[in-house]
């Protein structure tokens, strides 16, 4: 399994131990699925960027699933919808085409950037779902955004006690998509 997102995956900000992606290894183990899960996150990656990296990635891990966890930062720095768009559809073509499964996951942008650019940003990862016909968590940071106990001092990244909650998140979408 590959995690190929952002600092949101990466786990900016806390010990790599405490990071979703590394808790989400923990949770395979104890409900007994074999999988091994290989964090490919960088902080500060883009769609872009990622659909550079993506292929040597796939090539490297051969995973059965990707969680594909891209896009804040296109949205936060107020990159083009329709780049941001184009990108992850590749890159859930790149998935599907190497015989991995994808589950992308959504993020949310904070309401500073209006609410025409965020609203659209926001339902691009449900249209890409569903024309793509991949599993979806519709908000990686629900029930923990807009929470300041589980936010660093940034207000952009989880804390230790957000990572869970993440995984949680990732967890009910993912679950379904496991073999043991």
């Amino acid at each position: 399994m590959l995690v190929f997102g952002d600092s949101l995956s990466a786990g900016y900000g806390v010990q790599s131990s405490q990071g979703w992606a590394n808790l989400l290894q923990q949770k395979l183990a104890t409900e007994g699925y074999g999988q091994r899960v290989v964090n490919a996150s960088i902080s500060g990656e883009t769609t872009s960027g990622g659909k550079t990296r993506l292929p040597r990635a796939l090539a490297q891990h051969h995973p059965d699933i990707v969680i594909l966890e891209l896009g804040a930062n296109d949205g936060l720095r107020g990159l083009p919808l329709e780049a941001t768009r184009a990108n992850l559809d590749a890159m859930i073509q790149l998935i599907q085409k190497a015989g991995a499964r994808p589950l992308l996951v959504g993020i949310q942008l904070p309401p500073n950037y209006g609410p025409a650019y965020t609203s659209r940003f926001r339902d691009l990862y449900a249209a890409l779902a569903r024309e793509r016909k991949t599993a979806l968590v519709p908000f990686l940071m629900e029930g923990v955004a807009l929470e300041e106990r589980y936010m660093q001092a940034d207000g952009l990244h989880p804390n230790a006690a957000g990572q869970p909650l993440l995984l949680d998140t990732v967890w009910r979408a993912l679950k379904p998509m496991l073999r043991r």
